[in-house]
């Protein structure tokens, strides 16, 4: 593991629930299927199946599930060193079911990845890392690991760690907290050098349905590159200079769930290749090469169902 190309994730690792039943809400199905989540520490898993060096930071109950999930990520190669079990709540699950164009009905029961405190944290293993990204669905929405998410992000800026940001948004997590949700997303935003969002993440937080008026109000908050995801209609990029449109892979969709936190993992694994990461060496055209690899890599994790288990090796994604 060359060290000086870590990429540390920050966030929840759960259960997911997966519902065997082709096409029915939560309401209706009756069989499910444990696999292992969570956004980031899919991102994680991504990373590390392409061949980079990837830890997880997050927080599991002391539980088989718990015990399920550690392993899960030591099987994928991925750093569990400050992956921490708690007594004191139970590991987060997730309930999913699948629609027949691979869009998701779930639910979550949430455990002790909430309880993550800033003096958990192994600082000098974070100090180790080049990229940290914080793409959790979780970590805003309460303390205390909202106020250690945010400490960890300065102490990383303060250490000189490129910083990747996700807010993750999910109604069923946010409710009727729209406005603190945007306000939290855009104080993670402005400490970000890299940014993903949704088309609906877009709108929400920038308050506007002009894509490219958005996009620009991002960087304004402090964002040093922005990728706005579009499903099936590709990605658009920005440095904040120029902007660029670049087309998804045509693909029968299975299963979508793992489809963003693949193409976050492709891009840092990229980013982390790369001897610096000062934003003014990020033209358009390098982002445009960078973005077409991401793209086929979450295209590829959508053709098959579960996040971990559908990411693709360097070699499969060389195939496409």
């Amino acid at each position: 593991m060359k060290q000086h190309d870590l990429i540390i994730c920050v966030g929840e690792l759960l259960i997911d629930f997966f519902c065997l039943d082709k096409n029915v809400s939560l309401i209706d199905g009756s069989n499910f299927e444990k696999q292992a989540g969570g956004a980031p520490a899919n991102v994680s898993a991504a990373v590390s199946k392409l061949g980079g060096a990837a830890a997880f930071v997050g927080m599991v109950g002391n539980d088989p599930f718990g015990a399920f999930l550690k392993k899960t990520l030591e099987d994928e190669q991925v750093d569990t060193s400050m992956l921490f079990q708690t007594d004191q709540a139970a590991t987060t699950l997730a309930f999913v079911s699948l629609q027949e164009d691979g869009e998701r009905d779930f639910i979550f029961n949430r455990g002790a990845d909430r309880l993550l405190e800033f003096n958990d944290l192994h600082l000098d293993r974070i100090k180790e890392g080049k990229i940290i990204h914080f793409g959790s669905a979780t970590a805003l929405l309460e303390d205390p690991f909202q106020t250690t998410y945010f400490q960890l992000m300065d102490y990383s800026i303060q250490e000189g760690l490129f910083v990747s940001f996700d807010p993750n948004y999910r109604q069923a997590l946010w409710g009727g907290r729209m406005e603190e949700f945007v306000t939290l997303a855009q104080k993670g935003i402005s400490k970000a050098g890299f940014v993903k969002v949704s088309e609906e993440e877009l709108e929400i937080i920038a308050g506007s349905s002009s894509k490219e008026a958005s996009v620009d109000f991002l960087h304004q908050l402090g964002a040093k590159i922005v990728a706005v995801t579009l499903g099936k209609n590709g990605t658009l990029i920005s440095n904040g200079l120029q902007k660029q449109m670049i087309p998804s892979i045509e693909i029968k969709s299975i299963d979508s769930t793992g489809a963003g936190d693949a193409f976050v993992g492709a891009t840092l694994y990229q980013l982390s290749q790369l001897q610096d990461l000062k934003i003014n060496r990020f033209d358009i055209d390098s982002l445009t090469e960078l973005i077409h690899f991401s793209n086929a890599v979450g295209a590829m994790v959508c053709t098959k169902r579960g996040a971990i288990s559908s990411l693709p090796t360097l070699e499969e994604v060389g195939k496409v």
